[in-house]
């Protein structure tokens, strides 16, 4: 270790398995109190890649919420204004989004919450330069974690690798190896291997829950006009939102980095179209009209992409009562929801904040053992939240598979939306609640619930 390392870290080596969003936000929490942390990724990047194979949902659109938005600006300082010295512009929620809700537009008000807009890929690279630049962190790229190494009692000590080199001449790079850990850290996605490494140690995780969205997302990139040039929209997001059952077909168009608009056309059980002449028909067939207008003005554009694997997915490693120590899942390893509604990048984030502070008390006592079984049932009560929004909605999609609970929340949010196109002051309540900056209980406050029982909700 080099002079300029602390010593005060008090412990040695954590391995983080997937090198991705959620394996970046973590390492950096662990920077600060390992003195080796090392990021073992299967794909083939380097301090400039942003979206790889490993993660083929970053071409899409994706949302950082205001909650998620103030966890990174905390663990690294400036990144918003240095997103924002590339083009990606931050704004007030409701001044700056032309939100088309199941029943008219949504106020365009002030409400207090300050949203940045940019590409996963933009935000992924810059995550990992900084990452990267940490004297504690070294990275292990093109390398396939195969399983978990443990001691006598089952406390795991590392993990098994094997190097995805294809080098014919060096048969030796093809041998497994081990890389010992204090702690490893599983961020390697929905395809994550754990449940399987754990069944191998005898412990037994119950089936994962999963509730289907049936939803496919087609996406691209293209040129948005400069704030000088004629004709520069007012709004920096557009937006149509999916609603079962009447709005079948959505879309969000998000100003992002380097003049570029980033547009995903969502449908339910209907693919939009990845040929130019069909995407622009799709979009013209949705209400807001913003995204079609944007879409036809384009005279350069990006590859486009389809994405349909986006089913919410939930292992239940929160209710593992011999959960083994020294181990730890986060991110989609975890829980992976409906992009839709973007809480995956914020959820990762509001995980690393948890993480930080459990690691800060126990350093005083220089103790990891139970850490891991801890975090994983906060992990289980953070992930419950997002998990309830988004599977209540997608839930209302299947006429026979609609618990009560969900349809009480169908039908209050449906008499909500009613009240907050004419109410800008119970808009701004739904859209903190959204951005996961205030309890949902606020959208139950005694004089909301008035207004939401009294209304007399007119037919779409």
């Amino acid at each position: 270790m080099g002079d300029d390392m602390r010593t005060d870290r008090p412990w040695a080596k954590a391995v983080v398995i997937g090198g991705s969003y959620a394996g970046l936000v973590t390492a950096r929490v662990l920077a600060d109190f390992f003195r080796e942390v090392i990021l073992v990724e299967r794909d083939a990047v380097d301090e400039d890649t942003g979206v790889h194979p490993g993660a083929p949902q970053g071409y899409h659109a994706h949302a950082m919420l205001a909650k998620g938005g103030q966890i990174l600006e905390r663990l690294f300082p400036g990144l918003r204004d240095e997103l924002r010295a590339a083009g990606a512009p931050v704004f007030d929620y409701g001044e700056g989004i032309d939100f088309l809700l199941p029943v008219g537009l949504a106020p365009r008000r002030r409400t207090g919450v300050r949203i940045q807009t940019f590409t996963r890929d933009e935000l992924e690279r810059r995550l990992r330069r900084k990452v990267l630049a940490l004297p504690q962190v070294t990275l292990v790229p093109s390398t396939q974690c195969t399983g978990l190494t443990r001691d006598p009692s089952g406390r795991v000590t590392g993990v098994t690798c094997r190097s995805q080199h294809t080098d014919a001449s060096d048969p030796a790079a093809a041998e497994p190896f081990e890389l010992a850990a204090d702690l490893v850290i599983d961020a390697s996605g929905r395809t994550s291997s754990l449940t399987d490494w754990l069944g191998a140690m005898g412990i037994t995780v119950r089936p994962k829950r999963t509730v289907k969205a049936k939803v496919t997302y087609t996406s691209m990139n293209f040129d948005r006009p400069h704030t000088s040039q004629p004709g520069h929209p007012d709004y920096y997001v557009a937006y149509q939102m999916l609603f079962a059952p009447s709005v079948p077909r959505a879309g969000v168009l998000l100003a992002v980095e380097r003049n570029r608009w980033t547009c995903s056309l969502f449908g339910f059980q209907d693919q939009p179209p990845i040929d130019d002449e069909g995407y622009l028909k799709f979009a013209e067939s949705l209400q807001n009209p913003r995204l079609a207008e944007q879409i036809g003005r384009r005279t350069a554009q990006e590859p486009t992409r389809r994405y349909t694997n986006a089913d919410n997915q939930w292992r239940l490693y929160h209710t593992v009562k011999d959960w083994p120590d020294r181990l730890l899942a986060v991110g989609d390893a975890v829980c992976v929801f409906n992009p839709v509604y973007g809480q995956g990048l914020t959820v990762a984030a509001m995980e690393a904040e948890l993480l930080q502070g459990m690691l800060k008390r126990h350093s005083a006592s220089g103790r990891l053992d139970g850490l891991a079984g801890g975090f994983q049932k906060k992990v289980g009560r953070l992930v419950l939240g997002p998990w309830t929004l988004s599977t209540n909605s997608d839930l209302m999609w299947n006429p026979e598979g609609q618990p009560l609970a969900a349809r009480f929340a169908h039908w209050y949010n449906t008499r909500l939306f009613h009240v907050a196109v004419k109410d800008a002051a119970v808009w701004a309540r739904f859209v903190r609640v959204v951005n996961m900056v205030a309890s949902p209980a606020v959208l139950f406050h005694p004089l909301v619930a008035l207004k939401v029982l009294t209304v007399t909700p007119r037919r779409t």
